[in-house]
Order: C-alpha cells, then structure tokens, then sequence
C-alpha cells in the first residue's frame, strides 16, 4: 500500500465512505489542472466544489471534466500562479 492508499482507507473510515468509490485519479487531475492553470489554491477548494456536486448527484468524471475546461479556458490575465 503507499501513503495515499492508507490515507484514503483511514478518511473513508473517518467519515463512512467506501475507497473504493473516490475517484482518485480524476481528483488528483482536476487539482492539477486548477492549479497551474488558475491558481493553487483554487485546487482544494475545486475538490470541494467537485465533492458537494457529486453529493448531489452529479457524475463524478463529467463534472471534473467540466471543471478542467473551465480551467483550460480560463484568462491568464486572472490567474495568480501561472509562470511567465
């Protein structure tokens, strides 16, 4: 197992969720994406936004997706973190 297989095993127990149902991959690429393409911390609180629609029902794969385009398209003029 590596580290993050053993956080995502302990916060799932934490909070009643199967691992087996977080898309690791996806998050981890949204992050990405909102990151470099908008601004750090614009990541996390992406995952968040990410997780509440998903809670409400939304697919978890298309509402990243729809995210990172939103990223890809976003103005380098309103980032912060992106490098000259």
């Amino acid at each position: 197992m590596t580290v993050m297989d053993d956080w995502l095993t302990a916060a799932c127990a934490e909070l009643g969720l199967d691992p087996a149902e977080v898309p690791v991959p996806t998050v981890l690429d949204l992050a990405r994406d909102v990151a470099h393409q908008v601004l750090r911390p614009g990541a996390p609180v992406s995952a968040y936004l990410l997780g509440v629609a998903v809670g409400r029902g939304a697919d978890p794969a298309g509402a990243a997706a729809r995210l990172s385009a939103l990223a890809a398209t976003w103005p380098v003029e309103l980032g912060g973190d992106r490098p000259d």
